[in-house]
């Protein structure tokens, strides 16, 4: 059997254990062990590349709260390690930003830590002496809120003598001073372990669980859903639910948002609902949940993966979790990578990563200081600068397009070796923009940053080779497959620098631009892009599939991975049936794949979707859209789906004939008339398609309100949504009066809006 972890800790010479064990007096204290972590947070994403979590003051500018611990040490003159870099050293960036204090007993060292170094290293941070035996605490002081990290403490008494900075021989020292052993514990055996727990690994886990399946599902942060969790703060994109499999979806519809926001303030923590997922897997009794584990070792034997080597993110225990198959969900395709699968990675002209942020009005002046380090903006356009320079138009959004999901970097960088390089300059770019507005151009006086993602958003790194490789031509040219499977309903959705703001970053912009190519339906990803074409026992879910970078386009967004999870949980479930190879469904038994994926394996499948009524809506008085003169875009057919339909006060989703269809165009527009002004607060739409089996798909997408003044026709405030997805959709507004107003629908899940009832309703009493 041949054993490969991250650090290759089983190559440590003899020699270097001897040595090791010479330093009796030497005590090593992780951060990311701190009893009171206070106002840090515990960074794990590059712990492959730097060889451990670390503390991370992420502060936004505003110094974050002490961590804090406690020691016993012995009497003696010790010296202090500690493991650290000035993050824009890099760049050869002036000020050190990064800079924080070591306090013991409340007194901190002479030494300013985070001022050197543009790599991890020991610095060194002088010496004190206990004279006895005694309990010391041990506490991080940040000084700026800009992005300080500490990895580690170490104390000796060796005055002579530095921490090791270099694995494999720094991962084995951490273990004997920690007291942990070389080699990992026993975390039991399953059938399926699925690695990663973001959308695509959630809904495999628990597609394979409800199949009957002993499960292990390791997620190496605190809560699960990846890009769609507070963590990131990204919505579900994608299709789901769609014929000839109308329940591939159903999984995903349970982790599905109640409310989503767009970017900005609006777009809180709680919108994402961690706990609702955590819920649903710890609801399942097949499924073991691993969180705050980083799969960074495997065990194979003979090119088939024997188990996987998960390392605690807090306090370094390693378990190992052996199965029969694998799922590789991470998007990075680190597991597939470290059992050697083959796969592929475009390391120029990639999808960069995003770190989402937004301000917000304190109603206060709110000084934010000069950023010397931080990308130089003075005099340089980006989102939401209202400025012109070179040629580049202003900007007219405003504060609104800062920080959205063009702010992205790293097209040009190997997305895993320098993931902390590419993030970091995202952090430059937040700051040097703030720093503009706030002190150069000398606007958003009461503004302050009020949440930036320290956890990158990804979109492109490795992809894991299947048995097919969907390419660009295959989707643009509606290539089918007889094991098609999974729908992606996004187009190929390609981001490069934009070259409005490159000038002067070219080679490592940080805005990009979207590159769409269309296509007319939904399609589907063939089964053989979703196992491993060289690791016989491997699947794939997510954006690490076997796709090109154009293809990747399309079936990188999350209910698509959802899907894929779904669907790789109910083949794992014919390997075990069968005692086959995931080709071996393929080959074999693709029919009764089939079979499953259209029974579906949803607690709440799309199916069981009802009228959702608002709590609001007993208390809303009369529908005025019953008594409005209502005309309408077009309409497809006025004689089987008449206007009339739009308000006649029947929404029975099991009939399709009692809905309003429209022609088919790019915008469509309902508009409501009364004889007199209306006061009108609160709407509710009614919308969709319900399929043969009970399920329901395609409500309006995205749409807003807008009014007649007289003149002309203007948006009502806080209409405006996005990306829906829920059949019955209700919101309430500040009050406008009007004889007119229109629904205004910009875009559609398919080519046509299907209603079944808009209701209106003045002002509503607030709880």
């Amino acid at each position: 059997m041949m054993i490969r972890t991250a650090f290759k800790a089983v190559c440590l010479a003899v020699a270097a254990l001897c040595w090791l064990e010479a330093r009796a007096d030497t005590i090593l204290v992780e951060a990311e062990q701190f009893r009171d972590p206070g106002g840090w947070v515990n960074d794990s994403q590059f712990m492959d590349q730097m060889g451990s979590p670390f503390l991370l003051a992420h502060g936004l500018g505003e110094p974050v709260e002490d961590a804090s611990t406690t020691i016993t040490v012995p009497a003696g003159e010790y010296r202090v390690w500690v493991r650290t870099r000035d993050w824009v050293a890099t760049w050869n960036a002036p000020g050190a930003p990064g800079r924080f204090q070591v306090l013991i007993n409340g007194k901190p060292l002479d030494t300013t830590f985070g001022t050197e170094g543009a790599e991890w290293h020991w610095q060194e941070g002088g010496t004190f002496e206990v004279v006895s035996p005694q309990e010391l605490t041990l506490a991080l002081h940040d000084l700026t809120g800009f992005e300080g990290r500490c990895d580690a403490i170490a104390l000796t008494t060796d005055l002579q003598w530095a921490p090791p900075n270099g694995n494999p021989e720094m991962a084995q020292w951490r273990r004997r001073l920690l007291g942990q052993p070389d080699s990992p514990r026993d975390g039991g055996k399953f059938d399926l372990v699925v690695v990663g727990g973001g959308i695509a690994g959630t809904c495999a886990a628990l597609s394979a669980a409800r199949s009957g399946l002993d499960v292990a599902l390791v997620q190496d942060r605190p809560v699960l859903g990846g890009n769609n969790s507070s963590e990131v703060r990204v919505w579900l994109q994608g299709a789901r639910n769609r014929e000839p499999y109308p329940r591939i979806g159903d999984v995903v519809a349970e982790l599905e948002q109640a409310r989503r926001a767009h970017y900005g303030p609006s777009n809180t923590a709680d919108l994402y609902e961690d706990e609702k997922k955590l819920a649903l897997v710890r609801a399942e009794e097949k499924i073991m949940l691993w969180l705050n584990r980083r799969v960074n070792g495997v065990e194979m034997d003979q090119g088939t993966i024997k188990a996987v080597v998960a390392e605690d993110t807090i306090s370094g225990d390693r378990v190992c979790l052996a199965g029969q198959w694998f799922a590789d969900c991470t998007g990075d395709g680190a597991l597939g990578f470290l059992a050697g699968a083959d796969h592929e990675m475009s390391l120029e002209g990639h999808m960069g990563p995003c770190n989402l942020w937004n301000v917000m009005d304190t109603r206060q002046p709110a000084p934010f200081p000069r950023c010397p380090w931080a990308l130089d903006l003075s005099e340089k356009p980006f989102p939401g600068r209202a400025m012109e320079i070179g040629g580049v138009a202003a900007d007219k959004r405003g504060i609104e397009a800062l920080g959205g999901w063009y702010w992205e970097s790293g097209f040009d960088h190997d997305p895993i070796a320098r993931a902390e390089y590419i993030r970091d300059w995202n952090f430059r770019a937040m700051y040097g923009a703030w720093d503009a507005l706030k002190n150069v151009d000398h606007r958003y006086e009461t503004f302050r940053l009020n949440w930036s993602a320290y956890v990158c958003g990804k979109r492109e790194s490795r992809r894991l080779m299947g048995d097919v490789v969907l390419s660009k031509d295959d989707v643009l040219g509606g290539k089918v497959y007889e094991d098609g499977c999974v729908p992606t309903g996004w187009p190929i959705d390609l981001h490069l620098p934009d070259p409005r703001y490159e000038k002067g970053f070219e080679g490592d912009a940080f805005i990009s631009v979207a590159h769409y190519n269309h296509f007319p339906h939904t399609y589907w990803i063939p089964y053989r892009c979703l196992y491993s074409r060289d690791v016989p026992n491997l699947f794939m879910a997510g954006r690490d599939i076997s796709v090109t970078h154009e293809a990747l386009g399309t079936s990188r967004v999350m209910r698509t991975g959802g899907c894929m999870g779904e669907v790789v949980g109910m083949a794992a479930s014919l390997c075990k049936r069968h005692q086959t190879s995931p080709r071996g469904v393929y080959d074999r038994y693709l029919a009764e794949l089939q079979t499953l994926m259209r029974q579906g394996v949803g607690r709440t499948p799309a199916a069981s979707q009802v009228l959702n009524p608002p709590v609001w809506l007993k208390e809303a008085g009369e529908n005025l859209a019953r008594r409005a003169d209502v005309t309408v875009s077009g309409t497809r057919d006025t004689a089987a789906q008449p206007v009339l339909l739009v308000h006649d006060g029947r929404a029975d989703l099991t009939d399709n004939s009692g809905r309003w269809i429209s022609d088919e165009r790019t915008e469509h527009w309902i508009e409501f008339r009364w004889n007199r002004p209306q006061g009108i607060g609160a709407a509710r739409i009614l919308s969709g398609y319900r399929n043969a089996d009970g399920s329901h798909t395609a409500p309006i997408a995205s749409f807003h309100w807008e009014r007649f003044d007289g003149t002309g026709w203007q948006t009502i405030p806080h209409t405006a949504v996005q990306e829906n997805d829920a059949l019955d959709v209700h919101f309430r507004f500040p009050t406008v009066t009007a004889d007119r107003i229109r629904l205004v629908i910009t875009r559609t899940h398919v080519n046509v809006c299907r209603i079944w009832e808009v209701e209106l309703y003045g002002p509503t009493p607030r709880p």
